[in-house]
């Protein structure tokens, strides 16, 4: 184990940290992989080597066929290999807002949040998506995001701010 002192919430973290889209695409840049995809026609017009979520898809696929390939510890060893940096670096966790809210609203209201996507702007390879997130009892709010996870969470984070649940932005 790596990191044997931290405790569940903290690995929880670190891991979606490490195992997301941004995270994943970034590293496919660095080590070069969307130079080595075959795109279609439209795809390559519109900038798919560029994109995070081609990227990250394209790592998860290396992963997947090298772990394949050459077994458990040797993929192990090559993905440690590429995150080491990451593994070693201070870690600063992310305010989740969208947990909050659901924990908030677990503890304090017999009603769940609910996430609406209510528009969605920009070309179909740069979309800006709008979400708007209720809760029985309280003042709605509207997030945006180049995805809708993103939007998602902006809406949250806007939703604890405006209703006063959420006073500091360093929450964790």
């Amino acid at each position: 184990m790596i990191f044997p002192d931290s405790e569940e919430g903290e690995l929880t973290q670190r891991r979606a940290s490490l195992v997301n889209q941004t995270s994943l695409a970034k590293k496919a840049r660095e080590i070069g992989l969307g130079e080595k995809l075959i795109l279609g026609k439209g795809e390559e017009r519109s900038g798919g080597r560029g994109k995070d979520s081609i990227l990250a898809d394209a790592m998860e696929a290396l992963f997947g066929a090298y772990f394949i390939e050459k077994g458990f510890e040797k993929a192990k060893r090559v993905i440690l290999g590429l995150f080491q940096h990451e593994l070693h670096s201070p870690f600063i966790p992310q305010t989740d807002y969208k947990s909050l809210l659901q924990e908030y609203a677990q503890k304090f209201t017999p009603h769940l949040p609910n996430y609406q996507v209510v528009d969605e702007k920009g070309l179909p390879h740069a979309r800006i998506f709008v979400v708007k997130v209720s809760l029985k009892g309280y003042h709605s709010a509207l997030g945006s995001g180049t995805t809708k996870k993103a939007a998602e969470q902006q809406a949250a984070r806007v939703f604890l701010l405006k209703n006063g649940i959420l006073k500091d932005e360093v929450v964790r």
